[in-house]
């Protein structure tokens, strides 16, 4: 429904070992710490700033709406009447992209959108890029063609033809 979900945990830390008034945390490079669920907090303990992020307790989620400014739909409508082809760049996830989009006539029917019609009504391919009215591509698979074709000359025609 293109809502932000936050998930909130506890852990509660040694004061011994973090002082509540004087320890310095590392608020930058946490989200290093906890990506190996093999590794334990012994494992990075010794960094400065480090703290727990293995073992936390969950204590629930909350889902957040995070409505488009106001008008911006009927911005994109007045683009397109004027021919121009609008595309939205978002660093969310592909499914809350897909229902943003829609809220704001981007997309305008989420059920054609290309990776729907292939993952959920299970068309092929060609089938769903003939039905689709729109797609939602992730930034990492345009990162990940562009690495691939790094090194085609600018002229290349296969250069881009992802895109």
């Amino acid at each position: 429904m293109g809502e932000r979900v936050l998930a909130f945990a506890r852990y509660n830390l040694d004061s011994s070992r973090f002082p509540k008034n004087s320890y310095s945390f590392d608020i930058k490079n946490w989200k290093s710490w906890g990506l190996d669920p093999k590794q334990r907090f012994a494992d990075y303990a010794n960094k400065p700033g480090t703290f727990p992020m293995h073992d936390l307790c969950l204590m629930g989620v909350v889902s957040l709406n995070d409505p488009p400014r106001p008008m911006v739909d009927l911005s994109v409508n007045k683009c397109r009447a004027a021919g121009i082809k609008v595309i939205m760049v978002t660093g969310d996830q592909p499914p809350t992209a897909a229902a943003i989009a829609e809220k704001v006539n981007i997309l305008k029917n989420r059920k054609k959108e290309f990776n729907y019609l292939i993952n959920e009504v299970k068309m092929d391919r060609d089938s769903a890029w003939r039905e689709a009215t729109g797609i939602v591509v992730h930034g990492d698979l345009l990162a990940e063609k562009h690495l691939a074709e790094e090194h085609l000359a600018e002229d290349d025609p296969n250069k881009g033809q992802f895109l």
